[in-house]
């Protein structure tokens, strides 16, 4: 219910608008909320309306603001202010990142590891200093250890500016490379480095050659990509002897290698593009170890000369049970990724017998998994990560001689956590095709499975995302106030392979919110929960999917947050000129080409699909600098449900006028809005205390 002594919610005007497609005519009142100067924003109407609603947020959210200082204090005090990365071994040199107390950003450092003084590498804070938005982009260390090449973005929109450091003397060199959008790679001699510019349509097209002590303006583009939905990037091998560049979108890619001795050279093209085969590539000696999903969603490796790229021969089949996610090469052995049933596996393959694969043992039924930071080609120890839903991140190394694993961190929790207050379970909900969907599930131990208690449920559904089931300190806020939380491991992410994602995009894109919705069915069926006691949120795709199940299903809901949320479908893939949009194409479909795919997207398009009904209360984000998905798509979306729902159930829309896709930027400025949206949660399940 609205707060009575709220003053009235903002009204955004309706203007006429409409275009035709297909033979259907669709009438869009709000469209005037995008500038039409964007990615300038200057609009006064859109000004202000946007101040109008981040004023209304900020009056409905004001009486709740003990609470939100409580939640605040709660999850800051679960932060181990001076947290610092466990340093690793990258030739000469023991690197390794930290905070201080109260800092916002982080600080990198390195030391000899022939022993010397710590060197400060990078001020995160001093760099932030006054601005309201910072983000670190790329960070890449010359080979000789004697330049750093650094990228940030000050305003949320992505188009990074590289700097470079003389880490000798302290002072940067003179050039400054403005709109980077890539990682930076040396090449062998540290004579310069490549990179990719984003071009005008926010789209790396290209892959560039610096040379150090060189105007920007006489860089050398290596490599352009004339498709316009392909991106291009960079990296390299394991070995460093090849710098790779990469190029395509979300369902076919194409690799070249370019010595990094000679990038000049002409490059070596592993194997022309496809359409639908994705592959990557690693090095061993002269011979390609290449990861594909040529014959089979389930993938596998193969391995052909480099002097004969094209020669594939398989060295790991598919497996119906194993999905190979990713295989990295060192000089004694290879490691291979994936997830088996959906869980996380991890092995070391000897190149003397290739096929045989030495699991490493983790001590959990559920959790994730996953290689480190190996920056050393020569290891016989390699760094893992691990958490689970009980288990704070932890850091192994783990010998490969000996097959043992060695605890080097837990995540100190400095407010205390007691892991035996909690369970865990995996279990499997049937949906109404007939297909079994994962539910990672937390709870308190002493949870009342009766139908009474609240619960939280998260998904992402898309891009062949999986979401891992981790740990997560904020979520012990809801934890300890008699909450379950689950994570539905629904279609459209990659959880149980590339067919579960494929079983989610174009054409069986609406599998991901019916799963989602029956999931939520299955846990009230077996006592969980019940409809109007589920809180939950999505961001980006995830907030798509947020739009679409209050459209279909809006009593099963008591609270829903969506982020960034990608609600204005129809309207995005039909705008060839936004900067995402061709390469969206194979995600969605084109409905500029195909009437089929338009008449699909406008079937589920959260903001086409908003009719007179009751809908849960909802928080609703953006940012004014978001690239990825642009500021009017919550703004329209919001406009919209107000002037069409017959609730009287709260709506806020909160717009970061500094910020990006991620929200703020600063560690305590991004958990203060993880707190105003628990809070927001608590407040609408009546759980306030």
């Amino acid at each position: 219910m609205i707060d009575p002594t709220l003053p009235k919610s903002p009204v955004a005007d309706r203007r006429p608008h409409s275009f035709t497609a297909h033979g259907v005519t669709i009438e869009d009142p709000y469209a005037w909320l995008k500038d039409p100067d964007y990615p300038d924003v200057g609009d006064a109407d859109v000004l202000a309306y946007l101040a109008a609603e981040n004023a209304y947020f900020e009056a409905a959210m004001a009486p709740h603001q003990p609470l939100v200082d409580r939640l605040y204090e709660e999850m800051k005090g679960r932060m181990k202010e001076d947290e610092s990365s466990v340093p690793q071994k990258d030739g000469d040199w023991l690197y390794w990142t930290a905070f201080e107390t109260g800092g916002q950003y982080r600080k990198w450092w390195r030391r000899p590891v022939a022993g010397g003084d710590d060197e400060l590498l990078l001020d995160e804070p001093a760099l932030a200093e006054g601005k309201d938005y910072f983000r670190l982009g790329a960070f890449a260390v010359s080979n000789d250890g004697g330049k750093l090449a650094y990228a940030i973005d000050d305003n949320g929109s992505e188009r990074f500016t590289v700097r470079i450091k003389d880490l000798a003397t302290g002072e940067h060199l003179p050039e400054v490379i403005e709109g980077m959008l890539s990682d930076i790679v040396w090449t062998a001699d540290d004579s310069g480095f490549l990179y990719g510019l984003a071009n005008a349509q926010w789209r790396t097209d290209n892959a560039r050659f610096h040379r150090l002590g060189t105007p920007v303006e006489d860089d050398v583009e290596l490599f352009h990509e004339a498709d316009e939905g392909y991106r291009v990037a960079v990296a390299e091998t394991s070995d460093r002897k090849w710098i790779i560049i990469g190029t395509g979108d979300h369902v076919t890619s194409e690799v070249r290698l370019l010595p990094a001795h000679d990038p000049f050279a002409q490059p070596i093209l592993v194997a022309a593009r496809q359409e639908g085969r994705e592959y990557d590539v690693d090095t061993h000696g002269d011979t390609l170890f290449i990861h594909t999903n040529d014959i089979d969603p389930m993938w596998r490796l193969v391995t052909a000369p480099i002097a004969s790229p094209g020669e594939w021969t398989e060295l790991i089949a598919p497996d119906p049970h194993f999905y190979m996610t990713g295989v990295e090469c060192f000089r004694d052995f290879f490691v291979v990724e994936g997830r088996e049933d959906g869980l996380d596996r991890i092995a070391i393959h000897r190149y003397d017998a290739p096929t045989v694969a030495e699991r490493i043992a983790f001590p959990e039924a559920s959790y994730t998994a996953g290689l480190g930071d190996n920056p050393e080609y020569d290891m016989t120890v390699i760094r893992l990560g691990y958490e689970s839903m009980v288990t704070p991140g932890t850091v192994y190394d783990y010998d490969t001689a000996a097959g043992t694993l060695t605890t080097l961190k837990v995540q100190e929790i400095p407010s205390g956590y007691d892991g035996a207050a909690y369970r865990t379970e995996r279990l499997k909900i049937t949906v109404r095709d007939g297909t079994e969907v994962p539910v990672s599930i937390v709870y308190p131990k002493d949870f009342a499975r009766d139908g009474s208690r609240p619960l939280f449920l998260y998904a992402y559904g898309a891009y062949g995302y999986a979401i891992p089931p981790g740990f997560s300190t904020g979520r012990l806020s809801l934890l300890d106030r008699g909450f379950a939380y689950a994570i539905a491991h629904i279609r459209g992410g990659d959880d149980l392979g590339q067919q579960w994602y494929h079983d989610g995009k174009l054409d069986k894109r609406t599998n991901t919110f019916n799963d989602f919705v029956d999931v939520a069915k299955g846990l009230i069926e077996r006592g969980w929960t019940s409809a109007g006691r589920i809180a939950t949120a999505g961001r980006s795709a995830g907030g798509e999917l947020m739009g679409a199940i209050v459209n279909s299903d809006p009593g099963l809901w008591g609270a829903v947050i969506a982020d960034v949320p990608f609600v204005d479908v129809l309207n995005t893939m039909m705008d060839a000129d936004l900067p995402l949009t061709p390469g969206e194409w194979p995600e969605w479909g084109n409905p500029i080409e195909d009437k089929a795919a338009f008449d699909l997207i406008r079937s589920y398009s959260p903001y086409d699909n908003v009719v007179a009904q009751d809908y849960p209360p909802l928080f609703i984000s953006g940012g004014l600098n978001d690239p990825r998905v642009t500021y009017w798509e919550p703004a329209k979306w919001a406009a919209k449900l107000r002037a069409t729902k017959t609730d009287d159930n709260i709506l806020l829309l909160k717009t970061n006028m500094g910020a990006g896709h991620g929200g703020k930027s600063g560690r305590f400025e991004s958990l203060r809005e993880a707190a105003e949206e628990h809070a927001f949660v608590l407040w609408q399940l009546g759980i306030e205390e």
